[in-house]
């Protein structure tokens, strides 16, 4: 499912115009990664999983085509924890 599917299905769903979907979508997305950018910024979403920031070390890795070592910065990194009821539907249980 892309984008402009996820719009549809919500906008179906929730019996509103395309648009209100997409700025509905469209907001919670900036939201997410407005909270992410600020220090400890965490977004938990119970039942569904939780978005947070992770710090990702400095590192040494290869150029594939050279083969020669090359450093790898430290970075942050966005992560998603699925949270039991999403992980339960994937998995096919129920309650």
């Amino acid at each position: 499912m892309n984008k402009s599917e996820l719009i549809d299905a919500i906008a179906k769903d929730a019996d509103i115009t395309k648009v209100a979907a997409k700025k509905a979508l469209e907001s919670f997305i900036s939201h997410v990664s407005a909270t992410l950018k600020k220090k400890d910024g965490k977004v938990s979403l119970v039942g569904f999983g939780t978005f947070s920031v992770a710090e990702r070390a400095a590192r040494q890795g290869i150029n594939p085509s050279t083969k020669k070592p090359i450093k790898i910065a430290a970075k942050k990194v966005a992560k998603f924890k699925a949270g039991s009821e999403l992980s339960e539907a994937v998995n096919g249980k129920k309650k």
